[in-house]
């Protein structure tokens, strides 16, 4: 058997430009990356398979070779130093950017080697393989140092001032020698196939590549100086707002949950979900964190997303959409190898079908976040508002898939059932604040009956602790939540204890397990480092500040050296599970980080 050629999780490093988005290795390689969009298909995919899904690397040949990589300062602009042979050089990575890209993206890949000290040679093999690896291209070449690879409805370009040679049908190779104070150039853009047949593309020389990098740099850093978040955590709080930002579909406001696919949440198992498409509830939680550190305007791009996605009637609204508000996100199984062999690789999600009750509240906490910054709704807002408060009024009673997207029979789910809480206080707040007409009794009388149930049937009186279900009596992480929309203050003994009991039946090594409960579904997961943030928020508000800045450095310790999340962590191996990088865990941490901000020692 061939040895594993996976490189772990945190080997990898994300680059994107707010429509779509790669990932790079230690070793200079793109392993994954779909274009144009995040949700389309995959062009470099090895990630998912690692002999036909395709890939472009850039690497040092030779012996004695050391790497290092961080990010340009205040940007999402990728640079790798090689030290090899006694020379240095420097590999620059980014999607490039431009004022009035939402609408105009170049939709380009932009690799960059100069050379610091003495001479460095590098390997370059570009392989494209479209439609998630069902598609090895058709590569032509169009003239000097510029080819094209086509295959159905997909086109890529590629050029530079590096040069190619066609390794078979499908491949190309070349070396690069580089000696200090030269520069050369590699671009990958997306171009449509019949675009490319007619040769309808910019001549782009090395100046314009060079300026196109320069303009990234300034884009990225012009949006990052707008983060106010200072002190001990700024610098991890601006890479969080900076990832935050690059999930974010730039022309429709929607922020996918993951820019990948299928990453398992246990090794080997088939808990392998796509995660490229907009989570209402994951969004809700992006823009609110991304809110507490100055970044306002996503709020409203996702508010209207959101809106327009559901038609403005809550009848119409999902839990989930692709980037462009599109509806119907059929699961399918591709035939790959999987992430280490992590069958089956999905593409869609059948999730979007679900009840999950919890949404209605995100949303009207995110009209109220909205009111209280100075933008009260419209009219047009308020009956979309109004209409997602009845809808929660009406159907709380009943049992849904919850946050954790049960595949498993519906429960009675405490975090939901205070969500629909939300959503009639918010609600109610809304309507007396703006002096706007709201059938106010029936709705007070929905949100006493609503926190009735929770304190009778969702309480554990003897242990003093909420719990998950009700009738129930097993702990969620997801109870965590219950004080950020108001259901009980952080201070409250009942809450202290909650977040006691957590910390006591749910930690593994300092990290915090979703819940212990069966989900229906085969395998054991990780911790989940969202909910660990969650307790050191929980903490931090609780004015406990020793024991929330353990639990949120030993959180942050799974980061890699670029301060990247995944969705989970497995203590024991000491390596990160699920889809990567995860805007939950994200935003998560940048929620911690403000909390912790305003503790004294």
């Amino acid at each position: 058997m061939r040895a594993d050629p996976y490189p772990p999780i945190a080997d990898y490093a994300l680059i994107g430009d707010c429509h779509t988005a790669a990932l790079l290795s230690r070793q200079g390689s793109i392993d994954w990356c779909s274009l144009p969009r995040f949700d389309g298909g995959s062009y470099f995919g090895r990630l998912l398979d690692w002999e036909r899904g395709g890939f472009c690397q850039i690497a040092p040949t030779g012996r004695n070779i050391r790497t290092s990589r961080r990010y340009v300062e205040g940007t999402m602009v990728l640079e790798t130093t090689v030290r090899a042979g006694g020379g240095e050089a420097r590999l620059l990575d980014c999607f490039t950017m431009r004022p009035g890209g939402r609408d105009r993206p170049h939709r380009q890949i932009l690799r960059v080697v100069e050379g610091v000290r003495g001479r460095v040679d590098l390997a370059v093999r570009i392989s494209p393989r479209f439609d998630y690896g069902e598609v090895r291209p058709w590569i032509r070449r169009h003239g000097l140092r510029v080819h094209s690879a086509t295959g159905g409805n997909d086109g890529l370009l590629i050029r530079g001032d590096v040069d190619l040679e066609m390794e078979g049908r499908h491949d190309l190779r070349g070396t690069i020698s580089v000696h200090a104070g030269e520069r050369h150039r590699l671009s990958l853009e997306h171009v449509l196939p019949e675009r490319l047949d007619e040769r309808l593309f910019d001549d782009v020389g090395p100046e314009e590549l060079d300026r196109r990098l320069d303009e990234t740099i300034a884009w990225w850093r012009r949006w990052a100086k707008d983060t106010t978040l200072d002190g001990t955590y700024a610098a991890g709080a601006l890479r969080s707002s900076l990832v935050l930002k690059t999930l974010t579909n730039a022309p429709t406001g929607a922020m996918v949950a993951a820019p990948t696919t299928s990453l398992p949440e246990a090794p080997g198992g088939a808990r392998n979900w796509d995660y490229r498409f907009s989570w209402i509830r994951d969004s809700c939680f992006a823009v609110r964190a991304l809110g507490e550190v100055g970044h306002d305007a996503e709020a409203d791009g996702f508010r209207r997303f959101v809106e327009r996605s559901a038609a403005g009637s809550a009848d119409e609204l999902q839990i989930m959409y692709g980037v462009g508000g599109e509806r119907r996100l059929i699961e399918l199984e591709l035939r790959l190898e999987g992430y280490r062999g992590a069958r089956p690789v999905r593409v869609g999600n059948a999730a979007y079908g679900q009840l999950q009750l919890d949404v209605y509240g995100e949303l009207l906490d995110l009209a109220w976040r909205w009111h209280r910054r100075g933008q009260s709704p419209d009219d047009d807002y308020w009956r979309f508002l109004v209409d997602l408060v009845d809808t929660a009024a009406a159907r709380w009673e009943e049992p849904d898939r919850g946050i954790w997207e049960l595949r498993a029979r519906p429960r009675h789910l405490v975090h939901s059932k205070a969500m629909c809480w939300a959503a009639l206080d918010r609600g109610l707040r809304l309507a007396e604040e703006c002096g706007r007409a709201a059938p106010v009794r029936r709705w007070r009388s929905t949100r006493r009956a609503i926190r009735e149930a929770i304190e009778q049937r969702g309480y554990d009186a003897r242990r003093g602790v909420f719990v998950q279900t009700f009738g129930r009596k097993a702990l969620d992480a997801s109870l965590l939540l219950l004080p950020s929309v108001g259901f009980v203050d952080y201070g409250d003994e009942r809450m202290v204890r909650t977040v006691d009991a957590i910390q006591a039946d749910l930690d593994r090594d300092g990290l915090i397990l979703r819940y212990e409960a069966s989900d229906g579904l085969d395998g054991e997961e990780g911790t989940f480092l969202a909910c660990t943030f969650w307790l050191a928020e929980c903490l931090a508000r609780q004015e406990r500040g020793g024991e929330a800045r353990e639990v949120f450095d030993r959180a942050v310790s799974t980061a890699n050296d670029l301060g990247l999340f995944a969705e989970e962590f497995d203590p024991r191996a000491g390596e990160m599970l699920g889809n990567f990088p995860q805007g939950l865990t994200h935003l998560s941490h940048l929620a911690a980080a403000a909390a912790l901000a305003g503790v004294r020692d």
